[in-house]
Formats: structure tokens, sequence, C-alpha cells
């Protein structure tokens, strides 16, 4: 995983530390809402506020969710053009190693080169693209919102807190299972291109197809392992909603707390659940996408050429 952030920050250093401050900038805008709804409701609770006051919160609310907008509207903007330049990149430079192999004499299967250049070169590039900035909106995003309910009431943080941990471990032990069946499928499915373009397709007709059959049982596992994962991290974050307004509501009602605050930090949770969502899906990504690299990588061991060892 580091060979490949350290491939990703060798031909984007610049364009990704910009994304990092917009990052930066769009977690620190996160918990900004939630400090105006607890606000708006506790008032209007308590009946302290008028029309005036109330379209003022309103409005500051309301511009800090556009600034928020607007900023992952750019960050997103740069960080696909950043990906499409990338693949522009790996594909040239896997064109220029397949040129390099055939001039010494080290034929590169076609097969293998149609699939690295059009399919895995593509997933690599958008994965870079977003690589640094995207895990940076969203742990920082959960700092931000955990630290929130947090001030506010600990005993509900800590509920905020409870729930993440589980889902990181249940990943971590899952995903490895995963990365398996996915280097798995990337490797029969150049065997099967390669035998499609250096062979007739009637004479390869029976190896081909038997490696379909590969594919599709390496996916059909792959389905199982997600899904029963999704299923295991979707019961705990009901299970954290649940205990939020169960010790919310007992709060309120021994006088501990207030409405706004357990109402904060409901919507808080969801919040949270998002990022999370996206990081455990980022963790798969970042995991399929190392190994895609190291295949990649493969094409052109012991190709000592310039191109190749900067690649």
């Amino acid at each position: 995983m580091l060979q490949l952030y350290a491939a990703i920050w060798r031909v984007s250093s610049g364009r990704q530390i910009v994304l990092i401050i917009l990052s930066l900038a769009i977690a620190f805008l996160a918990a900004v809402p939630l400090e105006f709804q607890k606000d708006i409701v506790n008032l209007l609770t308590e009946n302290e506020i008028n029309e005036e006051d109330l379209f003022w919160y309103c409005s500051f609310m309301m511009l800090a969710i556009l600034l928020s907008l607007g900023l992952k509207w750019l960050m997103g903007y740069r960080s696909g053009l950043l990906g499409e330049d990338i693949i522009r990149l790996i594909r040239s430079r896997l064109v220029d190693g397949a040129i390099s192999a055939d001039s010494q004499g080290t034929s590169l299967r076609k097969g293998t080169l149609s699939t690295a250049v059009s399919a895995e070169a593509e997933e690599l590039g958008k994965f870079a693209g977003a690589a640094i900035s995207e895990p940076v909106v969203q742990i920082g995003t959960l700092v931000s919102v955990i630290g929130f309910i947090a001030t506010s009431q600990p005993g509900l943080g800590t509920i905020a807190l409870l729930m993440i941990l589980p889902q990181v471990v249940i990943v971590l032990v899952t995903q490895r299972k995963v990365n398996q069946y996915v280097a798995e499928r990337v490797r029969v499915l150049r065997k099967a291109t390669d035998q499609l373009t250096a062979r007739d397709v009637q004479e390869a007709e029976i190896a081909v197809k038997t490696h379909f059959d590969e594919i599709y049982d390496a996916r059909r596992h792959m389905f199982i392992w997600k899904l029963s994962t999704k299923f295991l991290l979707s019961t705990i974050n009901g299970a954290g909603t649940v205990a939020v307004l169960l010790l919310g509501g007992w709060l309120v009602i021994e006088g501990k707390t207030d409405i706004g605050t357990v109402v904060a930090a409901t919507i808080g949770l969801g919040r949270i659940q998002a990022p999370t969502a996206f990081l455990i899906a980022f963790y798969r990504q970042v995991s399929a996408n190392r190994i895609k690299y190291e295949l990649l990588r493969e094409l052109f061991e012991g190709i000592p050429t310039q191109q190749t060892q900067r690649a």
C-alpha cells in the first residue's frame, strides 16, 4: 500500500496538497450546521427566540451548507481531472513499456496489455485522483461530528465512537479474503484475453469459457463476503441509533441534557454513518487497487528501461 501511495505522490504531490487543504476546510464545516440546529431547537423549545433571530440563525446555517457544498464541488472537479491525467500517464507508460519490450525481443502478451490499458489503468487512475483528499474529508468529518457530539454530551459521543470501532475490525478481517478473489479475477481475465488474441476463437472456446466460470465463481464468493459484511455493519448502525435515543431520552427525562442535544446527536449519527461507509468502501478500493498496481508492475519486471523504473 505504501508503494502505491508513494507512486501517486511522486506524480501529483502539488495538486494533492491543494486537495488536502480543500478537504480540511470541508471537514471543519461538517459540524457547523449541527451547532445551528441544536441552538435553534433549544431556543424554540424554551420560547427564547423571535422571528428576526430565527431568520438569521437559519441564514447563517444555510450559508455554511452552501460553502461546504461549493468546496465539495471544487474538490470533486479537481480530483476528477487529476484522475484523468493519471489514467493518461499510466496508459502512456504501459504503451512505452510494451514498445521497449518489443525492441528488446521480449514480446508482451497483447491480451494482457489490452486489459491493462483499458480497464486496469482506468480504475487505478480514478482511484489515484481521490486517494488522499477523500479519506481526509471523511476522517475529518468523523472527528468534527464526533467531537461536537462528545462536547455536547460525553455519553452520546461515546456511543458514536463505539459504533465505528467494531466496523473497522470487521472490515479489516473480511477484506483480506476479498482481496484474494480480486487478484484471482484479474489474473484469470488476463489469461482469457491472452488466449482470445493469440488463438482462433473456436480453438480457445473451451479454455476461455472455463476461465469465465472461474471469474464467475470468484465474483460469487466476493458477493458473499461483501454482503455479509454490509449486513453486520448496518446492524451496528441501527443499534447505535437506538442506543442514542434510549440514553438521550433518559438523560432528558432526568434533566441532565436538553432536547436540542439529542436531536443534534441523532442527526449527527446520520452524518457519521455516511463517512464511515465511505471509508470502509475506500479501504476496500485501496486494497483492490494495491493489488492491481502490483499486477501492472509485474507486466514489466525485468525490463531495464527508464520509463518502467519510474512507474
